[in-house]
């Protein structure tokens, strides 16, 4: 398991992560991450309780265009807040690292990434991602985007609709979206537990079946 591009902010985190092996080695990692981060801050702070608000969500992304969109979107979540105006001022990210990886404590494999992106030469890499977001940035459509947060799949229609195909029965209910940017598979608003609110509907637990098939997750 690699990651590929990471987000950490006040109160949540983004991770983008090639699972190359699959047979759930997400979720599993995930789910030992954090607990491990609980424990910790429990016992630091003398407390006890949940730790993290909800399960987490996670979206399959097919490893095309979506991918560098994906990249970007995660570089300017910061830019989108107003904390900062550009992702180079916010130092907890996998931006710098992309764009130059430090000598020790690296989480951004640029090997595994350089691969999915069809890109030979680390320097290339470098400058296409630095181009890909200047880009963004330049066209200032700065909006949170659902298919990120919310959904079980971004791509192709045909690659959408391979992954409904393979959730089988369990894929009844969930419906294909278009858009200008791709297709996106998503979950029913369909009310599922009293406690949950509509914002947090697509966080449900039955997203794991998706993790488990495709290669590139952003969590």
């Amino acid at each position: 398991m690699f990651v590929l591009n990471y987000m950490a902010t006040s109160n949540h985190i983004h991770l983008l992560i090639y699972d190359r092996d699959g047979g759930g080695v997400i979720p599993k990692s995930v789910q030992l991450a954090a607990g491990r981060t609980a424990q910790e801050y429990n016992q630091r702070k003398r407390r006890k309780g949940a730790y993290w608000e909800d399960r987490y969500h996670a979206t399959a992304v097919q490893t095309d265009r979506h991918l560098i969109q994906c990249i970007v979107y995660m570089d300017l979540n910061m830019v989108r807040a107003g904390v900062v105006k550009h992702p180079s001022e916010w130092p907890h990210s996998g931006y710098s690292e992309i764009q130059r990886a430090p000598d020790r404590y690296r989480l951004v494999v640029r090997k595994a990434l350089m691969e999915l992106l069809g890109i030979s030469d680390s320097d290339q890499l470098s400058l296409s991602h630095q181009s890909w977001v200047e880009e963004a940035l330049r066209d200032k459509d700065m909006i949170r985007e659902r298919r990120w947060s919310d959904s079980i799949a971004v791509g192709t229609s045909l690659f959408i609709e391979q992954v409904k195909a393979d959730l089988g029965a369990r894929g009844l209910g969930r419906k294909i979206i278009s858009s200008v940017d791709g297709h996106e598979l998503r979950e029913s608003r369909v009310s599922y537990d009293g406690h949950l609110g509509g914002e947090k509907r697509p966080l449900r637990y039955e997203n794991s079946l998706a993790w488990q098939i495709y290669d590139v997750y952003s969590l």
